[in-house]
Order: C-alpha cells, then sequence, then structure tokens
C-alpha cells in the first residue's frame, strides 16, 4: 500500500528540514545525499520520491528558509509599530547581537547562504534574489520618508551593511572572539549611528 499524500507531504518536510539544518551548519557542497537521506531518515530511494536531484532539494530549501525570513520580518515590524518602536533599529539589534550571530541554525538566511549562493543551481539563486528583494521591499516600507526610491536605496545599504557585519563577525568567531564580538558591537553603533543621521 502506498503512500497517503498526507504522508509523502509530511515526509518532504523532513527531508527539507534536515537538509536545511546541515545546509545551515556547513554549507551545500559539503552535505552529500547519503548524509541527508540518513539525517532524514530515508534511504536514496526515498529522497527520489520527492525531489529529481539535489539541486532540487536545495531549491526547497532556499524556498522555505527564505519565505520564513520574510514571514519573521513582517511579524517583528507589526511587532515594532505596536510597541511604537523604530522598526529598523530595533531590526538592527536583533539582527547584530551575539544571539543571531550564534544562531546559524535558524538566523537569517540571507547571510547564512550568502557564500553558497552562487554556486547553486538556478532556481536556488532565483529563490535567494527574490528573498532579498522582499527583505529590501519591506525594509524600505518600515523607513521614514516619502520618497519610495530612496526609501529603496537606504534599505539596501541597511541590509547589506547589517549582513556583511554578521558575515564578517561569523567567520573569526570560533579563532578570534573577541575581534567578532569588536566587529560586530562597532557596525551595530556605526549603522545605528548612520540611521539616526539619516
Amino acid at each position: 500500500m502506498g503512500l497517503s499524500r498526507q504522508q509523502a507531504t509530511e515526509n518532504r518536510q523532513l527531508i527539507i528540514t534536515a537538509a536545511e539544518k546541515l545546509f545551515r551548519e556547513r554549507g551545500v557542497d559539503a552535505v552529500g545525499l547519503t548524509e541527508l537521506t540518513k539525517a532524514a531518515g530515508f534511504t536514496h530511494g526515498g529522497f527520489y520520491n520527492h525531489f529529481e536531484s539535489k539541486d532540487a532539494l536545495v531549491a526547497a530549501v532556499m524556498n522555505q528558509a527564505m519565505e520564513s525570513r520574510a514571514r519573521r520580518l513582517i511579524a517583528a515590524i507589526a511587532q515594532s509599530r505596536a510597541m511604537r518602536a523604530d522598526p529598523i533599529k530595533r531590526q538592527i539589534d536583533w539582527y547584530l547581537s551575539l544571539g543571531h550571530r550564534d544562531d546559524i541554525e535558524s538566523g537569517c538566511p540571507i547571510s547564512t547562504f550568502a557564500g553558497d549562493v552562487r554556486r547553486l543551481g538556478a532556481e536556488a539563486r532565483k529563490s535567494y534574489a527574490d528573498g532579498v528583494a522582499l527583505n529590501l521591499d519591506y525594509l524600505a516600507d518600515a523607513l521614514d520618508g516619502t520618497n519610495k526610491k530612496e526609501r529603496r536605496k537606504r534599505a539596501s545599504a541597511i541590509l547589506s551593511r547589517m549582513v556583511g557585519t554578521l558575515i564578517l563577525s561569523r567567520a573569526v568567531v570560533d579563532v578570534d572572539p573577541d575581534l567578532a564580538d569588536e566587529i560586530l558591537k562597532d557596525g551595530r553603533r556605526q549603522l545605528l549611528l548612520a540611521l539616526a543621521n539619516s
């Protein structure tokens, strides 16, 4: 007897979830199908019942990660507005925090997958690019000002600085924690200063 549609959907999600965890921890290229299927509790054959290739899985992972990030950003902006707090300032404070830096498993996929994305298949790269664009839209909408084009430019600068700061801090934290903390702290301070002066 075959799997029910619901069970097949659940099994597919198990594979995506296991893959996202491994990809975040070690990078997409460092994870093979044998390890992926074992982590998800499936065989190679079971994997191919859900995905035609590793590239198809990577695209599904990227799509899920970027959609999840967009939902979390929307919720964070709404929460900030409900608290009458500056949503951009709160986003900077969270993004460039020690907790977010150390939370590779569920942190922002824009920074987590930045080093991998150029080597991925076209569909995964498109999901990543669409996710970045969506984040820019939401950040731009949260900024003050009437000129939409200028808000989008500011959002691009803010996101770029946050991602770059986080990536550098993560890159050195294992060998030089003090330097990693300095990069994060100074990056956050300079970005908040630029936000206050804009």
